[in-house]
């Protein structure tokens, strides 16, 4: 159990965590409708619970031990190394596969929220960028963001339980403002919606989208999308 101890009781850094990928998070997303403040609680809840239990206290690791017969002697902080016995190298392994998918997704979050940014400005409809991948890229960054840091490196009931509800509350949400763009754009985002997919792009072009969400460029003929 001392494994376990010693790695948590971090309330401070709990908090610390908490307000700045809150912060990060409301930056870049910027909730204006009461559905859009709804998905927004939903992965706050996310935050918290996954920096609480990864800094403060391992709720999940005692609730498996003391309700499933966990071998104490085996019980690590991070859920992978405990359920599948790989020790310090599963949690290692984790934690860097972890981190390259929520870094991976923040980039596209961002990239995606600055051409969103655009769009709002110029009020047209953009088909290039990260939006030639998938309609709406701000999400798609966002799930894959959430999923490596919540699901893989530090998986919680919490965290693993609010994850499909996030997707689902999220999916919602880009259906209606699918709704909005075709009253605002018409045929052309008709067009649009038929050649390319909503969230996750087509086998073969993740390199390629991956890659976009590194990109500033701009050229001048291009039209913007708001979500």
């Amino acid at each position: 159990m001392n494994e376990v101890t010693g790695h948590t009781g971090w309330w401070g850094v709990a908090l610390i965590m908490v307000v700045l990928v809150s912060w990060l998070f409301y930056r870049y997303f910027a909730p204006r409708s009461w559905r859009e403040w709804a998905g927004a609680g939903l992965v706050q809840a996310f935050i918290i619970a996954l920096y609480a239990e990864m800094y403060g206290f391992p709720l999940t690791i005692y609730l498996l031990a003391r309700f499933f017969g966990l071998d104490r002697d085996a019980l690590k902080v991070n859920l992978w190394s405990t359920l599948l016995g790989f020790g310090n190298t599963g949690m290692m392994i984790s934690m860097l596969v972890g981190y390259t998918l929520a870094i991976i997704g923040i980039g596209i979050f961002i990239q995606g929220w600055r051409q969103v940014h655009r769009a709002r400005k110029e009020d047209r409809l953009v088909t290039d960028g990260l939006y030639a991948f998938v309609r709406h890229p701000q999400y798609t960054g966002l799930f894959i963001a959430l999923f490596g840091e919540g699901v893989v490196h530090w998986p919680t009931l919490f965290s693993v339980g609010l994850f499909p509800l996030i997707v689902f509350a999220f999916y919602r949400l880009a259906r209606r403002e699918e709704q909005q763009m075709l009253q605002q754009f018409g045929d052309a985002y008709r067009a649009y919606r038929r050649q390319v997919p909503m969230l996750v792009p087509r086998p073969g072009k993740w390199r390629r989208f991956v890659g976009e969400s590194g990109s500033n460029t701009r050229r001048p003929d291009q039209e913007n999308h708001h979500e």
